[in-house]
């Protein structure tokens, strides 16, 4: 058990790394979303 916290501080550190990059991505698509006109966008993204 003495690689337990190295093994614990990896997979969270791999887990957390991973969160906060697709919480960043997402973001800025949504951004980027706002500028597309509303007849360019996909039909999932449409308020129709």
């Amino acid at each position: 058990m003495t690689h337990l916290g190295y093994l614990i501080a990896g997979w969270s550190i791999g887990l957390g790394t991973l969160a906060v990059y697709g919480w960043s991505v997402a973001r800025r698509a949504k951004a980027a979303a706002r500028h597309v006109p509303a007849d360019r966008r996909r039909w999932m993204s449409a308020n129709d």
